[in-house]
């Protein structure tokens, strides 16, 4: 299977937890010689400008993080095109769920999976997109910017209860006709990370749900990399997702 990957996207760009030291190579360490690494360029600013607006783009730029940003974009965009045909995992940073028009916060600058999402749909390619958010935060920029546009369905998973929550995935999945199903991937809701939840080989079913409903709806499907910030656990956790995926 083919997963988008930069060796830029190991540039410590800032202080937070996403961008640590190590995180994303603890991910390519993980997938190496088990999947096919195809590396993205960044996103043009007219795609990115589709979906914020021009002075939170200079925000980004004043913060000095443009260009790390723009190749995540670039990243999930690539992820996006590749998965029309085929299922494919963008391992990419900084993440993007928090990134609305104007603004962003929890570790976000902007939003990877709207930006790609938005010039799949300009470009005649998407007609009904499913996007399932299993990070272990609420993805409010994937609803400010996509949950208007008429072609989005956004699904947050809440629950305390593994089970419920994994059977709450199956239901919204088997609901949905779209041609195209988008993961937000934020993998810190596993028993070792912040949210204590699931279990790796929930990321594996996860992933295969989402294989199966693009199946059986002709369609395609792609996860992007969101949270998951416990490097000792983030690669193996990444890893079962994608085998998810790729399980014809």
């Amino acid at each position: 299977m083919k997963v988008v990957y930069h060796e830029d996207y190991n540039e410590v760009y800032s202080s937070d937890p996403a961008s640590a030291s190590g995180r994303i190579q603890a991910v390519e360490m993980a997938l190496r010689g088990k999947v096919t690494f195809v590396e993205p360029s960044a996103a043009a600013k007219e795609d990115i400008l589709k979906v914020h607006t021009p002075d939170h783009v200079r925000s980004v730029e004043r913060e000095g993080v443009y260009d790390i940003a723009a190749l995540a974009a670039g990243g999930a965009i690539k992820a996006a095109q590749i998965g029309l045909t085929e299922p494919c995992f963008a391992l990419i940073r900084p993440p993007g769920h928090h990134a609305s028009a104007g603004s962003a916060w929890g570790f976000c600058y902007f939003n990877n999976m709207a930006i790609a999402l938005e010039k799949l749909r300009r470009e005649g390619k998407v007609k009904k997109a499913f996007i399932l958010d299993f990070d272990l935060h609420f993805g409010d920029g994937n609803v400010n910017i996509l949950g208007n546009k008429g072609y989005v369905t956004i699904y947050n998973p809440a629950s305390s209860n593994r089970n419920e929550y994994l059977k709450n995935v199956q239901d919204a999945l088997a609901e949905t006709d779209a041609d195209l199903v988008a993961v937000s991937a934020g993998f810190d809701n596993h028993e070792a990370d912040w949210g204590g939840l699931l279990k790796t080989e929930d990321y594996k079913y996860m992933g295969n749900l989402v294989r199966e409903t693009a199946k059986r709806n002709n369609g395609g499907c792609f996860g992007i990399l969101e949270g998951g910030y416990n490097h000792s656990v983030l690669g193996k956790n990444v890893l079962a997702f994608v085998e998810g995926l790729e399980i014809k």
